[in-house]
Parts: structure tokens; C-alpha cells; sequence
């Protein structure tokens, strides 16, 4: 579940002052941005300075959270000396576990926002896409989703197996998905959701596709895909493994088998 908890170790600091501009509706909404971290000590600071400048400008109130799983090159330290000196960013380090979506979750439960979002560390999801996600929520959408698949998205530069292992996954998901609130890109990593639509839902903790589980699982009414052009990871190494694959099929298994217990 991911209902607001203070249990968390965070670092934050000083205050940066902010002036609120036009481009985007601002709605008394609070927006947390979780952004899950291992070894990205090449990255946070650059996508943590970007990510400020996007949403500065647009009068949302939001916190950045990353939270790092015990990284060994540094990434910690450096958002808590971000965090002093702009208090809307904390970082929370996780210890003895690891694991995107557990990751998420941990971060989720660490804030009392109204919308929850996450987005990667690598600069392949593009901070100017977060005030259309954050718009579409504030519109009404339970859920807003960074997407690959819908028109005018695209994979990037992806090998074609690579490319045919992730429509193949995409396919699969079909069959589970919700059919009035459903995604074309269920695997993406760059989305915002109501708190309410999440609250009280006992997600999986390991693996990386939580979103996909969102879907299946959080009390969804409405969907808005936004198109994005997946990027180059700015520094650093990919986390896809056969571990990352081994977890996405116990989890397809899990929901596939609550899915047919449903329909039974």
C-alpha cells in the first residue's frame, strides 16, 4: 500500500525561493516526483537541476524524492547537498534491498502529496513532458503516462530484438489490462497517478514495471497518454538484466492468475 508514512530517513535544507510563471494551470494540488536511484552519481544532479527548471516556472508545488538503494559511488551524498540547498528534494537510502518498483513504493509512502509520480534518473524520460502529466491529472485523469507506443512516441535507438521483446511484453499485457482505463505503453517508467486511485493497494515490491501493476490494480477511471521519444542514457549502465525479466514474469503470472480468479 502506499498510504503516507514518517518513518523514512530523508535529508533536506534550505529553501530556494521560486516565482510561479505561465504554461501550466495551477491547481492546489502537491505533486511528489520519486526518482529511484542506484549508482547514478553521473546523473541526479544534472536531471535534479533540470527537473527544477521545468517545473519552476509553472507555480506547481512539488518535492523530489529520490530514493537510493545504498549506492556505492556517492549518489546519496549528492542530493542531500542538493537537499540543503532546496528543501523540495530529499533523498531516502534504502539498506539490504533493492529493486525498482519496492524503490517507488518506499518513496510513495514517504509523502502525503496528492499526485504521485516517478520518472529515471538516466535523462531518458524528458522533465519537459512532467507539466503535461501533472496538467492531465489536474484535468481529472486517474493516471497520466509517459508513453513509447501512442502516436508519435518512439523507442529510440533500440535494437530490433530489443524492440520485439518490448512490443511482445506490451502485447501480453492486454488481456489484464483494465478495458475502460487501459495503456498502450504499460511498461513505461514515467507516470504520474492519483493517491487516491493507489491508496490501501498492496503492490509488488520487486521487479520494475509497477505501472503495469497500477493498471491492472489501482482503481482507475481515466488514462491520458502523453507520446515521448525514449533518450540515451546520459551516464552510467543500463539495470536490465535477467533479473529484471525473471520478476516481470512472476508478476504478469500473479496478475494473470487474480485476473481469471476475478473473472471466475
Amino acid at each position: 500500500m502506499v498510504s503516507p508514512s514518517t518513518d523514512s530517513t530523508q535529508v533536506s535544507g534550505i529553501a530556494s525561493s521560486t516565482e510561479a510563471a505561465a504554461g501550466v494551470l495551477a491547481a492546489p494540488l502537491k505533486l511528489a516526483l520519486i526518482i529511484p536511484t542506484l549508482n547514478e552519481a553521473g546523473n541526479i544532479v544534472h536531471l535534479l537541476n533540470h527537473v527544477r527548471s521545468v517545473l519552476d516556472p509553472t507555480g506547481i508545488a512539488y518535492e523530489i524524492v529520490v530514493v537510493d538503494d545504498s549506492s556505492a559511488d556517492g549518489t546519496a551524498d549528492l542530493v542531500a547537498a542538493e537537499g540543503l540547498k532546496d528543501t523540495r528534494i530529499r533523498v531516502l537510502v534504502r539498506k539490504g534491498e533493492r529493486g525498482l518498483s519496492g524503490a517507488v513504493l518506499d518513496g510513495w509512502r514517504s509523502t502525503d502529496a496528492d499526485v504521485l509520480g516517478v520518472m529515471d534518473a538516466d535523462l531518458q524520460h524528458p522533465p519537459e513532458l512532467l507539466p503535461q502529466l501533472f496538467q492531465a491529472i489536474v484535468e481529472g485523469r486517474d493516471l497520466a503516462v509517459g508513453s513509447r507506443y501512442t502516436p508519435g512516441g518512439e523507442l529510440g535507438k533500440w535494437n530490433p530484438i530489443r524492440k520485439l521483446i518490448s512490443v511482445t511484453a506490451v502485447l501480453v499485457t492486454w488481456p489484464i489490462q483494465h478495458r475502460g482505463a487501459c495503456a498502450s505503453d504499460p511498461m513505461s517508467g514515467f507516470f504520474m497517478v492519483r493517491r487516491a486511485s493507489v491508496d490501501e493497494v498492496e503492490f509488488q515490491r520487486a521487479g520494475f514495471k509497477l505501472l503495469l501493476e497500477v493498471l491492472v490494480r489501482g482503481r482507475l477511471h481515466s488514462v491520458k497518454e502523453i507520446p515521448f521519444s525514449f533518450g540515451t542514457r546520459y551516464r552510467g549502465a543500463s539495470k536490465a538484466n535477467f533479473k529484471v525479466a525473471w520478476d516481470f514474469g512472476r508478476l504478469l503470472i500473479r496478475l494473470y492468475a487474480a485476473r481469471f480468479l476475478a473473472w471466475g
